[in-house]
């Protein structure tokens, strides 16, 4: 885990508000009533890190393609 920028840490506080809502659409809500922010943040970058690595792998597997389809032939 790296170093949060101030606009990250905004983002993450920002994203509390739809995580509750939907969190009680679910009906999951009594369960995360009394965690605190950080708590509710933690679970926030879980997922986020969890997105963003597998973009991240997704991307190195398209551009190791595109890279692949550039060399020249071997023979």
């Amino acid at each position: 885990m790296t170093d949060k920028s101030e606009i990250e840490h905004a983002a993450i506080k920002a994203a509390r508000q739809p995580f509750a809502q939907v969190l009680t659409e679910l009906g999951l809500m009594a369960p995360f009533y009394h965690r605190s922010a950080a708590d509710i943040d933690r679970l926030i970058e879980a997922a986020l890190d969890g997105y963003r690595a597998h973009l991240l792998q997704v991307a190195g597997l398209a551009k190791r393609a595109a890279d692949d389809l550039n060399n020249p032939i071997p023979f």
